[in-house]
Protein backbone atom coordinates (compact mmCIF):
# COMPACT_ATOMS: atom_id res chain seq x y z
CA UNK A 1 0.00 0.00 0.00
CA UNK A 2 1.35 3.48 -1.36
CA UNK A 3 2.21 6.02 1.90
CA UNK A 4 1.31 9.76 1.82
CA UNK A 5 3.58 12.06 -0.06
CA UNK A 6 5.18 14.31 2.24
CA UNK A 7 3.32 18.19 1.99
CA UNK A 8 4.33 20.92 -0.26
CA UNK A 9 4.31 24.46 -0.18
CA UNK A 10 0.90 25.76 -2.13
CA UNK A 11 0.69 28.75 -3.66
CA UNK A 12 -0.25 31.82 -1.90
CA UNK A 13 -3.99 32.95 -2.82
CA UNK A 14 -6.03 35.41 -2.41
CA UNK A 15 -9.55 34.13 -1.18
CA UNK A 16 -9.58 34.60 2.55
CA UNK A 17 -11.87 32.28 5.09
CA UNK A 18 -14.01 32.49 8.05
CA UNK A 19 -13.59 29.27 9.92
CA UNK A 20 -15.72 28.04 12.79
CA UNK A 21 -14.97 25.14 15.10
CA UNK A 22 -18.40 23.68 16.59
CA UNK A 23 -18.49 21.31 19.48
CA UNK A 24 -20.68 18.09 19.62
CA UNK A 25 -19.32 16.34 22.03
CA UNK A 26 -16.85 16.03 25.23
CA UNK A 27 -15.39 12.74 26.99
CA UNK A 28 -14.77 13.58 30.76
CA UNK A 29 -13.70 10.31 31.37
CA UNK A 30 -10.05 9.99 29.68
CA UNK A 31 -6.86 9.91 31.10
CA UNK A 32 -3.30 10.96 29.82
CA UNK A 33 -2.84 7.12 29.09
CA UNK A 34 -5.22 7.58 26.53
CA UNK A 35 -3.93 10.43 24.83
CA UNK A 36 -0.48 9.90 25.14
CA UNK A 37 2.39 7.59 24.38
CA UNK A 38 5.67 7.51 27.02
CA UNK A 39 4.14 9.85 29.10
CA UNK A 40 5.19 9.82 33.16
CA UNK A 41 1.80 10.93 34.53
CA UNK A 42 -0.88 7.72 32.70
CA UNK A 43 -3.46 7.96 35.53
CA UNK A 44 -4.55 11.73 35.87
CA UNK A 45 -7.93 13.05 34.02
CA UNK A 46 -7.71 13.86 30.39
CA UNK A 47 -10.51 15.20 29.13
CA UNK A 48 -11.35 15.39 24.93
CA UNK A 49 -13.94 17.73 22.71
CA UNK A 50 -15.29 16.71 19.72
CA UNK A 51 -15.22 19.12 16.70
CA UNK A 52 -16.58 19.72 13.40
CA UNK A 53 -15.54 22.59 11.38
CA UNK A 54 -17.19 25.05 9.02
CA UNK A 55 -15.57 27.44 6.64
CA UNK A 56 -17.37 30.16 4.84
CA UNK A 57 -15.96 32.68 2.31
CA UNK A 58 -19.14 34.76 0.67
CA UNK A 59 -21.53 32.41 -0.35
CA UNK A 60 -19.19 29.39 -0.49
CA UNK A 61 -19.31 27.05 2.61
CA UNK A 62 -16.81 24.17 3.37
CA UNK A 63 -17.50 21.53 5.77
CA UNK A 64 -14.65 19.70 7.38
CA UNK A 65 -15.98 16.32 8.99
CA UNK A 66 -18.98 15.23 10.21
CA UNK A 67 -18.99 13.97 13.37
CA UNK A 68 -21.22 11.30 14.57
CA UNK A 69 -24.95 10.85 15.24
CA UNK A 70 -26.93 9.58 18.15
CA UNK A 71 -27.33 6.36 16.64
CA UNK A 72 -23.19 5.66 16.44
CA UNK A 73 -23.66 7.91 20.11
CA UNK A 74 -25.69 4.66 21.48
CA UNK A 75 -23.71 2.24 19.35
CA UNK A 76 -20.43 2.82 21.32
CA UNK A 77 -21.65 4.36 24.49
CA UNK A 78 -20.32 7.95 23.84
CA UNK A 79 -22.77 10.24 23.96
CA UNK A 80 -23.22 13.55 22.27
CA UNK A 81 -23.97 16.97 23.04
CA UNK A 82 -25.88 17.63 19.51
CA UNK A 83 -26.23 16.20 16.17
CA UNK A 84 -23.23 17.64 14.11
CA UNK A 85 -25.54 18.21 11.06
CA UNK A 86 -28.41 20.23 13.43
CA UNK A 87 -25.45 22.14 14.90
CA UNK A 88 -24.56 23.77 11.42
CA UNK A 89 -28.07 25.84 11.82
CA UNK A 90 -26.35 28.20 14.64
CA UNK A 91 -24.44 29.32 11.35
CA UNK A 92 -27.70 29.36 9.96
CA UNK A 93 -26.38 27.05 7.36
CA UNK A 94 -28.25 23.67 6.72
CA UNK A 95 -27.02 20.30 5.57
CA UNK A 96 -28.56 20.57 2.17
CA UNK A 97 -27.12 23.73 1.08
CA UNK A 98 -23.72 22.48 1.62
CA UNK A 99 -21.67 21.82 -1.69
CA UNK A 100 -18.49 20.44 -0.37
CA UNK A 101 -17.39 18.38 2.69
CA UNK A 102 -13.92 17.54 3.43
CA UNK A 103 -13.24 14.21 5.19
CA UNK A 104 -10.00 14.54 7.41
CA UNK A 105 -10.18 10.59 7.74
CA UNK A 106 -12.73 8.01 7.96
CA UNK A 107 -12.66 6.93 11.57
CA UNK A 108 -15.81 7.19 13.74
CA UNK A 109 -16.12 10.66 15.06
CA UNK A 110 -15.05 12.15 12.20
CA UNK A 111 -16.83 10.85 9.28
CA UNK A 112 -20.88 9.51 10.40
CA UNK A 113 -23.88 11.18 9.18
CA UNK A 114 -22.67 11.29 5.85
CA UNK A 115 -25.94 11.00 3.96
CA UNK A 116 -27.35 14.15 6.03
CA UNK A 117 -25.37 15.96 3.41
CA UNK A 118 -27.42 14.83 -0.10
CA UNK A 119 -26.16 17.72 -2.67
CA UNK A 120 -22.27 17.28 -1.16
CA UNK A 121 -18.69 16.37 -3.21
CA UNK A 122 -16.89 14.32 -0.58
CA UNK A 123 -12.95 14.80 -0.33
CA UNK A 124 -10.87 11.97 0.60
CA UNK A 125 -7.36 10.62 0.43
CA UNK A 126 -6.96 7.88 -1.71
CA UNK A 127 -4.52 5.64 0.77
CA UNK A 128 -7.53 6.17 3.51
CA UNK A 129 -10.21 4.55 1.46
CA UNK A 130 -7.94 2.00 0.42
CA UNK A 131 -7.14 1.31 3.96
CA UNK A 132 -10.39 1.36 5.63
CA UNK A 133 -11.69 -1.28 2.94
CA UNK A 134 -8.90 -3.37 3.18
CA UNK A 135 -6.59 -6.31 4.81
CA UNK A 136 -5.84 -3.96 7.93
CA UNK A 137 -8.92 -4.34 8.65
CA UNK A 138 -8.86 -7.59 9.44
CA UNK A 139 -6.93 -6.61 12.41
CA UNK A 140 -9.49 -5.78 15.11
CA UNK A 141 -7.18 -3.44 17.14
CA UNK A 142 -6.74 -0.99 13.80
CA UNK A 143 -10.99 -1.46 12.52
CA UNK A 144 -11.73 -0.27 15.80
CA UNK A 145 -11.89 3.50 15.12
CA UNK A 146 -14.26 2.78 12.20
CA UNK A 147 -17.41 2.26 11.49
CA UNK A 148 -18.27 -0.33 9.27
CA UNK A 149 -21.37 1.32 7.82
CA UNK A 150 -19.71 4.74 7.17
CA UNK A 151 -17.07 3.18 5.23
CA UNK A 152 -19.33 1.20 3.03
CA UNK A 153 -21.63 5.20 2.62
CA UNK A 154 -18.45 6.57 1.29
CA UNK A 155 -18.37 3.75 -1.05
CA UNK A 156 -21.80 4.45 -2.13
CA UNK A 157 -20.87 8.38 -2.71
CA UNK A 158 -17.90 6.51 -4.79
CA UNK A 159 -20.48 5.16 -6.95
CA UNK A 160 -22.93 7.94 -7.55
CA UNK A 161 -19.85 10.08 -8.71
CA UNK A 162 -19.65 12.05 -5.14
CA UNK A 163 -16.13 11.76 -4.23
CA UNK A 164 -12.96 13.74 -5.07
CA UNK A 165 -9.71 11.77 -4.27
CA UNK A 166 -6.88 13.00 -3.26
CA UNK A 167 -3.07 11.71 -3.58
CA UNK A 168 -1.27 13.72 -1.12
CA UNK A 169 -1.18 17.75 -1.23
CA UNK A 170 -4.63 18.41 -3.33
CA UNK A 171 -6.52 22.20 -3.64
CA UNK A 172 -10.20 21.84 -2.78
CA UNK A 173 -11.05 25.55 -3.23
CA UNK A 174 -9.29 29.09 -3.91
CA UNK A 175 -7.49 28.97 -0.27
CA UNK A 176 -8.06 25.55 0.50
CA UNK A 177 -5.94 22.80 0.62
CA UNK A 178 -5.48 19.28 1.57
CA UNK A 179 -2.57 17.76 2.86
CA UNK A 180 -2.04 13.98 3.52
CA UNK A 181 0.24 13.04 6.61
CA UNK A 182 -1.16 9.69 7.69
CA UNK A 183 0.22 8.69 11.06
CA UNK A 184 -3.07 8.49 12.87
CA UNK A 185 -4.73 6.91 10.01
CA UNK A 186 -3.51 5.77 6.79
CA UNK A 187 -5.15 8.56 4.62
CA UNK A 188 -5.31 11.05 7.47
CA UNK A 189 -5.16 14.71 5.96
CA UNK A 190 -5.07 17.92 7.22
CA UNK A 191 -6.46 20.98 5.87
CA UNK A 192 -4.74 24.14 5.08
CA UNK A 193 -6.90 27.66 4.72
CA UNK A 194 -6.05 30.98 4.46
CA UNK A 195 -8.01 33.37 7.05
CA UNK A 196 -7.33 37.35 7.56
CA UNK A 197 -4.33 36.25 10.24
CA UNK A 198 -2.36 34.06 8.11
CA UNK A 199 -2.73 30.48 6.73
CA UNK A 200 -4.83 28.45 9.58
CA UNK A 201 -4.20 24.35 9.42
CA UNK A 202 -6.89 22.27 10.77
CA UNK A 203 -4.95 19.32 12.46
CA UNK A 204 -7.43 17.12 12.68
CA UNK A 205 -6.22 13.99 14.20
CA UNK A 206 -2.58 15.13 13.71
CA UNK A 207 -2.91 16.20 16.65
CA UNK A 208 -5.22 15.92 19.06
CA UNK A 209 -3.86 17.83 21.41
CA UNK A 210 -1.25 21.10 21.40
CA UNK A 211 0.94 18.90 23.85
CA UNK A 212 1.05 15.68 20.84
CA UNK A 213 2.78 18.04 18.31
CA UNK A 214 4.35 20.53 20.56
CA UNK A 215 6.15 18.05 22.83
CA UNK A 216 6.39 15.37 20.20
CA UNK A 217 4.08 12.63 22.33
CA UNK A 218 2.61 10.40 19.65
CA UNK A 219 -1.17 9.27 20.43
CA UNK A 220 -1.68 5.54 21.43
CA UNK A 221 -4.26 5.02 17.94
CA UNK A 222 -1.46 5.17 15.60
CA UNK A 223 -0.66 2.65 12.41
CA UNK A 224 2.37 4.33 11.29
CA UNK A 225 4.41 5.92 13.80
CA UNK A 226 7.33 7.59 11.90
CA UNK A 227 4.23 9.04 9.65
CA UNK A 228 2.58 10.39 13.35
CA UNK A 229 5.85 11.97 14.05
CA UNK A 230 6.34 13.94 10.64
CA UNK A 231 3.27 14.74 10.93
CA UNK A 232 3.79 17.07 13.62
CA UNK A 233 6.34 18.98 11.91
CA UNK A 234 4.07 19.32 8.75
CA UNK A 235 0.86 20.69 10.10
CA UNK A 236 3.47 23.19 11.89
CA UNK A 237 4.52 24.04 8.25
CA UNK A 238 1.74 24.31 6.72
CA UNK A 239 0.75 27.22 9.41
CA UNK A 240 1.61 30.88 9.69
CA UNK A 241 2.21 30.46 13.22
CA UNK A 242 1.35 27.39 15.66
CA UNK A 243 -1.15 29.47 17.36
CA UNK A 244 -3.04 29.06 13.88
CA UNK A 245 -2.61 25.22 14.28
CA UNK A 246 -6.05 23.71 15.79
CA UNK A 247 -5.73 20.51 17.42
CA UNK A 248 -8.85 18.16 16.28
CA UNK A 249 -9.40 17.37 20.24
CA UNK A 250 -8.08 19.55 22.49
CA UNK A 251 -10.09 21.40 24.95
CA UNK A 252 -8.03 24.33 25.05
CA UNK A 253 -9.18 25.95 22.00
CA UNK A 254 -12.40 26.70 23.65
CA UNK A 255 -10.96 28.68 26.00
CA UNK A 256 -8.38 30.56 23.60
CA UNK A 257 -10.70 31.78 20.72
CA UNK A 258 -13.42 33.53 21.07
CA UNK A 259 -17.27 32.26 20.83
CA UNK A 260 -19.12 33.24 17.81
CA UNK A 261 -22.71 34.25 18.44
CA UNK A 262 -24.57 32.87 21.45
CA UNK A 263 -25.30 29.55 20.95
CA UNK A 264 -22.37 28.59 23.38
CA UNK A 265 -21.18 25.59 20.60
CA UNK A 266 -19.15 27.49 17.96
CA UNK A 267 -15.82 29.50 18.64
CA UNK A 268 -14.16 31.61 15.41
CA UNK A 269 -10.56 30.21 14.86
CA UNK A 270 -9.65 32.51 11.75
CA UNK A 271 -8.26 35.77 13.87
CA UNK A 272 -5.89 33.90 15.36
CA UNK A 273 -6.29 33.19 19.50
CA UNK A 274 -7.36 35.68 21.92
CA UNK A 275 -6.64 33.79 25.02
CA UNK A 276 -4.36 31.54 26.83
CA UNK A 277 -2.07 29.16 24.51
CA UNK A 278 0.65 27.06 25.53
CA UNK A 279 4.22 28.04 24.93
CA UNK A 280 3.70 27.58 21.00
CA UNK A 281 5.94 29.69 19.28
Amino acid sequence: MSVCQPASQVHDMEKLWEVHALKYAERNTRTRADSFIFDDDHSSPHDMDYFIWVLRSGDEIIVVDTGYDEAEAKRRGRPILRDPANALAALNIQPEDVSTVIITHLHYDHAGGLDHYPNATFHLQAAEMAYATGPCMCHDVLQMPFTADHVCEMVQKVYSGRVVFHDGDGAVADGVSVHCVGGHSRGLQAVRVKTNAGYLCLASDASHYYENFLLKKPFPIVVDLENMLTGFETIQRLATTNSLVIPGHDPLVTQAFPQEGQSGFVWRLDNGPNGTLPNID
